[in-house]
């Protein structure tokens, strides 16, 4: 099943546990948001089956 996916990870700036949602299809996807406490830029890459997120990072820019 696609679609939306919440997952908790800690910001690699300031430590916090934040939470994104992210779009579950099939294969790789990687793009930079901003932590919601400290602001700066994490660049997330994910890897999905079609219903899970089955491999998970996030990194400073």
């Amino acid at each position: 099943m696609q679609g939306e996916k919440e997952y908790h990870f800690q910001c690699p700036y300031c430590f916090s546990p934040i939470s994104m949602v992210f779009e579950i299809y099939y294969g790789e996807q990687t793009y930079i948001e901003d932590c919601e406490v400290c602001c700066n830029p994490i660049e997330v890459h994910y890897t999905c089956d079609g219903e899970e997120i089955t491999s998970f990072e996030a990194q400073r820019l």
